[in-house]
């Protein structure tokens, strides 16, 4: 089983899985994504919609007032106390996340039915985790042809809680990156709130809008453009392993073109942009330096679920 406790007791550089059925970890959460108001707080975590003000202030202070890792701000919004310095890119460990569902809304009722994780860590890219993921409902003739996996291999596979503790062993303090990261996170929350009644905190990467960052020359950032671009073959398209792999050979090279630009950290690979000096460097001209822009291609939480 999975422990999620130790990740619960301090703020991580990485990915943590805290209790979803614990009040004050759901709002743990929600803080992950910046400061936050009593009255947001009782609204977002209690669901206490109209909630008069001094019951919201009662209400966070029970959930998150006594916790050393959260302090108030001046104006009187809670927020995680400062995490440890940002972690160097080589002492980083990149969990790339490629899911393969039923459909494109997991609180639709879309399940996953392919899983895979690839590691980057020390510019080396391996594959860590792959599995197919019986959804419990029937897929369509659309996903079956477009992935090339049939019922009857989804029938003998296992089911997503029994995958969960596995897949949490190669997520847990990893940096969480994806292809349109919205998606592979969306439903990741989804299956482990349902089968372990977790939810997932901490740093994630979105490898399409990093390159929208760094290469703004290219009309296209999809994963098969950005594969072409850097001559990475993907040998079975739209399968959770060959596109985890992709993914994380394009974040090897987008991290190398950050770097080229200054980036010597995770805060600073998530504000790094480069006007067109990532597609130069690729073609061996000089790289400018220093484009640090206020906006942001690494997201908190709930900041890339707008």
């Amino acid at each position: 089983m999975h422990d999620a406790a130790p990740a619960a007791r301090r703020r991580l550089n990485g990915l943590a899985a805290v209790s979803s059925s614990s009040l004050s970890g759901r709002a743990l959460a929600y803080l992950e994504a910046g400061p936050a108001s009593s009255l947001v707080l009782a609204r977002e975590v209690l669901g206490l919609a109209r909630a008069p003000r001094a019951i919201a202030e009662r209400v966070a202070t029970t959930l998150v007032g006594a916790d050393p890792r959260v302090s108030r701000l001046p104006d009187g919004r809670w927020t995680l106390a400062a995490a440890a310095a940002s972690p160097g890119l080589d002492a980083c460990r990149f969990a790339v996340v490629d899911v393969e569902a039923t459909g494109t809304s997991p609180r639709r009722g879309d399940r996953i039915i392919e899983i895979a994780v690839a590691v980057l860590e020390r510019d080396r890219v391996t594959p860590a985790f792959e599995t197919l993921v019986n959804p419990g409902v029937a897929v369509g003739p659309f996903v079956s042809q477009l992935t090339g996996i049939d019922a009857a291999a989804l029938r003998a596979a296992p089911c997503f809680a029994a995958v969960a503790d596995r897949l949490l062993d190669h997520l847990t303090g990893a940096v969480f990156v994806a292809h349109n990261v919205r998606f592979d996170w969306t439903f990741l929350l989804v299956e482990l709130e349902r089968a372990r009644s977790l939810v997932l905190q901490g740093p994630r990467v979105c490898t399409l809008r990093l390159a929208r960052r760094l290469l703004p020359a290219l009309e296209s950032r999809s994963l098969d453009t950005l594969a072409q671009f850097f001559g990475i073959e993907i040998e079975r398209r739209h399968r959770a392993g060959p596109d985890a792999m992709a993914a994380a050979r394009i974040l090897q090279r987008l991290v190398a073109i950050a770097k080229e630009q200054g980036a010597g950290t995770l805060e600073e690979l998530g504000r790094v942009r480069s006007a067109e000096c990532g597609v130069r460097s690729l073609h061996g001209g000089a790289p400018a330096h220093g484009c640090l822009p206020s906006h942001s291609a690494f997201r908190t939480p709930h900041s890339a679920l707008d």
